[in-house]
């Protein structure tokens, strides 16, 4: 069982098409509060952030935002309990990844993605053993997910690095998983699986 207290959320800034996403925003948010989790996000007070971060505090939850001074000074900003100003999107991403005791991804755009991949990717280098899970909504990872597997099946990363990946439809569900996930290593090579035959032609095989 893992001991989380603090989950960082990437999602969207926008609010989608289908009003399922800030539906769901709005319900992950009333999950945390309700089982006293802080949520860690990127600040933002509008799409599914501002929904998410909406819902945590008026369910008397706390919420934790990091933002780059340079966005800070061109929007808005609603109450959080905390709000750290940071210098750069890299210290932003540095200290929510290191204030999070686990990760939980909806969907986004280019910012939520590269968030996600450079979690996971920590993930799979060592530099951190956290928990990270997909919230599911309107089928959006689907597309994701397949190119995953595609990515495994050629061999560019470990199925069992996947395997790690909870993903779930419903908040409280996905909570539960990444509460009882024991993560440990999982290097991308295998007996040296994926190094180069040395009586291999430079460019044979690429």
């Amino acid at each position: 069982m893992t001991d989380i207290r603090k989950i960082c959320v990437f999602c969207g800034s926008s609010p989608g098409h289908d009003p399922r996403y800030i539906h769901q925003a709005r319900t992950l948010g009333r999950v945390l509060a309700e089982n006293d989790l802080t949520l860690v996000f990127g600040a933002s007070n509008i799409g599914l952030m501002g929904a998410l971060a909406a819902a945590v505090m008026e369910n008397s939850g706390y919420a934790i935002g990091v933002i780059p001074k340079r966005i800070y000074q061109m929007v808005s900003h609603r109450p959080l309990s905390e709000e750290h100003v940071v210098e750069d999107m890299h210290e932003r991403k540095a200290l929510m990844y290191n204030l999070a005791d686990a990760f939980l991804v909806m969907p986004g755009g280019l910012g939520t993605m590269e968030e996600f991949f450079e979690a996971f990717t920590w993930n799979q280098l060592g530099y951190h053993l956290k928990p990270i899970g997909i919230l599911e909504v309107n089928e959006f990872f689907a597309p994701l997910l397949a190119f995953l597997k595609h990515m495994a099946a050629e061999g560019f990363c470990r199925q069992e690095q996947l395997d790690t990946l909870a993903v779930e439809q419903d908040p409280a569900c996905l909570i539960k998983r990444l509460q009882e996930q024991k993560l440990k290593p999982i290097s991308k090579h295998d007996h040296g699986r994926g190094l180069p035959d040395k009586n291999q032609e430079p460019g044979e095989g690429r």
